[in-house]
């Protein structure tokens, strides 16, 4: 595969940012030999030790999202690129990562370092989704691909005491959330989705742009990218959006593009908000009471509890029977997951829904049976946290710190050691607890804790 402009050398990587397999053993959990001995003296993990937080990636690599250079372009131990990656694989971070974003092609991951460098990109970057990332031929020109996690410079009036708190990745454009000097975006705007006024023709290749986002009622708690739009959750509870509501995903009433971020109203007037969700072109919203909300796409039954229309461009309220309190939702393109506050997880849509081959649509909520996600009699009180959505797959992580997906496995985005579409949730092993995960269209991204 021919690329231009591609970033590669770990002369342009900060803080030590660096790569490497975690099947090899550092030098500090390799048996250690002394030289007066005959036998092996191995260290062992003491009780008192703490966990250290590693980043896991897997799935398509050719896009240089997972920021192994290597597996692009091979080095000398390595004779053919590796084009998928089917297992989990440790990304070594100097900084520890707490949030991570996974785009059409490219990741983000920010620390919440206070240190001047604090938020990477890696991945596809021909709209400057990841910044301009200088090369080293012209600090005129940008890399169109970046193979390996590089700094992305935010322009923060101060630095040393602002943190980053979230990303979120879309098709092509990012956001970026902060504590003390709001929300930044940057890539293609060409929808407004970046949240600044549409320039026709504007080339996004190359571009310097990084946008500080205004017009919310209060501070930004929450952000979150579709494919071409953008959600925005305030301290009050409120949802603002901007970018293209053809399908009516930005949930103004209308199906205009909307270039300023605009307070979304329907049945969300006066509904105080938790969590704001959207990947594909179907937005939900999930209540601080347990109930979830939705609009824009249905074309795969999202919405059908409410609509036999194929679009809403104003949230409605969705009625779901049997689910109970709602406390987490994530959709994709074609299908909807959520958690409820007993840790049961419910699916609807289209696509492999986790059920078995037999179910590829629903248009109501379908309870996974807990058993699929550990439960068992050895076992009674395993729960699932979290739910997470890509564009054709699921993830859940339980309270023990396991991963589970489930899914289209495209190009080995699942992480399951094949290729294979999985019909039931699959545990993904991953050395240590999974504390988060961020799901793309063919890749990746897992958020460890671990005591090796």
């Amino acid at each position: 595969m021919a690329l231009p402009c591609v970033r590669l050398g770990t002369s342009r990587v900060s803080a030590g940012l660096q790569v490497c397999g975690y099947a090899t053993l550092s030098k500090a959990s390799r048996p250690q030999q002394e030289k007066t001995s005959s036998g092996p003296v191995f260290q062992y993990v003491g009780q008192h030790k703490k966990p250290t937080h590693k980043v896991f990636v897997w799935g398509f690599s050719f896009t240089g999202a997972l920021g192994i250079p290597s597996f692009v372009v091979p080095d000398s131990g390595r004779k053919k690129p590796r084009k998928y990656q089917l297992t989990p694989y440790r990304l070594e971070t100097a900084e520890q990562i707490s949030s991570a974003a996974c785009g059409y092609g490219f990741t983000l991951i920010a620390s919440p370092t206070k240190d001047v460098i604090k938020l990477w990109g890696m991945g596809l970057n021909k709209d400057s989704q990841l910044g301009f990332q200088r090369t080293q031929h012209s600090r005129h020109q940008s890399y169109d691909y970046v193979l390996e996690p590089s700094p992305v410079a935010l322009p923060l009036a101060e630095p040393l005491r602002t943190k980053v708190v979230q990303v979120a990745c879309g098709r092509a454009h990012s956001l970026v959330l902060t504590d003390r000097e709001g929300v930044f975006s940057m890539g293609n705007n060409a929808y407004g989705q970046c949240g600044r006024r549409i320039v026709e023709d504007e080339v996004y290749s190359g571009s310097h742009i990084i946008h500080k986002m205004d017009g919310f009622d209060s501070r930004v708690t929450q952000v979150a990218c579709g494919q071409d739009h953008s959600l925005f959750l305030t301290e009050t509870g409120k949802v603002f959006s901007c970018g293209w509501g053809a399908d009516g995903q930005t949930g103004l009433g209308h199906h205009d593009v909307s270039p300023r971020p605009v307070e979304v109203g329907g049945d969300l007037s006066g509904v105080e908000v938790q969590q704001i969700i959207t990947y594909g072109d179907c937005s939900l919203a999930v209540s601080t009471d347990g109930r979830l909300y939705g609009w824009g796409n249905s074309e795969y039954l999202q919405l059908a509890s409410v609509t036999e229309s194929t679009q809403i461009n104003s949230p409605r309220l969705l009625p779901l029977v049997g689910c109970g309190k709602v406390v987490q939702a994530a959709c994709g393109g074609t299908q909807v997951v959520v958690l409820n506050e007993r840790g049961e997880v419910f699916v609807w849509g289209y696509g492999i829904l986790g059920k078995g081959p037999k179910l590829s649509e629903s248009s109501t909520p379908e309870m996974i049976p807990s058993a699929l996600f550990a439960r068992s009699e050895f076992n009674p009180s395993v729960a699932v946290t979290s739910v997470r959505c890509g564009l054709n797959h699921f993830a859940a992580v339980t309270d023990r710190g396991e991963l589970f997906v489930w899914g289209k496995n495209v190009r080995g985005c699942l992480g399951i050691g094949k290729r294979d579409d999985q019909y039931f949730p699959w545990r993904v092993t991953v050395p240590g607890q999974v504390v988060d995960v961020a799901c793309g269209v063919d890749h990746m991204v897992a958020l460890v804790k671990s005591l090796l």
